[in-house]
């Protein structure tokens, strides 16, 4: 593969995407692509790879833009907070902490893309200075956060396991750990409280439809 440097993957980003209103969160602009399938395969291109992950930081997801929207109708969970976006993608639900008032946002992904989208998508909505990026695995690590954010992250078993049982452990602890999810295969619903309830406008190519009901749940913690 490649080594990409931030400069070809913002490039990169600037060239197949676009700057828009996010459906369901539009106070939000993110830099979305329209099609997924040629994306996927200038990306794999471009690092020479086969078999990558789906360009997951160049679309606005379902998860993402429930949980989205909860936080910025919200403001009160993350006013002055430490907030980490976990899986955070295209940095959705990062840029709506931080627009709704966290103190500081760690957006954290391991897709060599997303990083960049990322800053380039804080730029974008006026938080650059309160969100910064992760590479690193944070799946097993105590963060240095009030407040966890995860959305559309249970699609995959063994995946869905393994962040499961951390945000499980995260929340006894007594972190607050809020899901945005529209009910994928892997979503671990006895150890969850559901908060909220929208109707998301999707892309067809991506979720085959183009209203997807998606929900915002809350990790139980120790004493519920």
């Amino acid at each position: 593969m490649n080594r990409l440097t931030p400069e070809a993957a913002e490039s990169f980003i600037l060239a197949n995407t676009a700057l828009r209103p996010v459906p369901h969160a539009p106070e939000i602009r993110l830099h979305v692509a329209d099609e997924a399938t040629a994306l996927w395969q200038r990306t794999e291109e471009e690092l020479e790879a086969i078999g990558l992950p789906p360009p997951f930081w160049a679309f606005a997801w379902a998860g993402g833009q429930a949980l989205a929207r909860y936080l910025l109708d919200n403001p009160d969970l993350c006013a002055g907070a430490r907030v980490l976006d976990f899986a955070s993608g295209s940095g959705l639900c990062a840029v709506a902490a931080a627009r709704a008032g966290a103190a500081r946002v760690l957006a954290s992904d391991l897709d060599p893309f997303a990083l960049p989208a990322i800053a380039l998508n804080a730029a974008a909505n006026g938080v650059a200075e309160r969100i910064a990026a992760t590479a690193e695995d944070l799946i097993g690590r105590t963060p240095e956060a009030d407040l966890v954010l995860a959305a559309d992250i249970f699609y995959e078993r063994d995946l869905a396991a393994r962040v499961g049982d951390w945000l499980g452990d995260l929340a006894a602890r007594g972190t607050r750990v809020l899901v945005g999810d529209p009910g994928r295969s892997y979503l671990p619903r006895a150890r969850l409280e559901q908060l909220a309830s929208y109707r998301v406008p999707v892309t067809r190519a991506l979720e085959d439809a183009e209203i997807k009901e998606s929900h915002v749940w809350r990790f139980r913690d120790r004493d519920s």
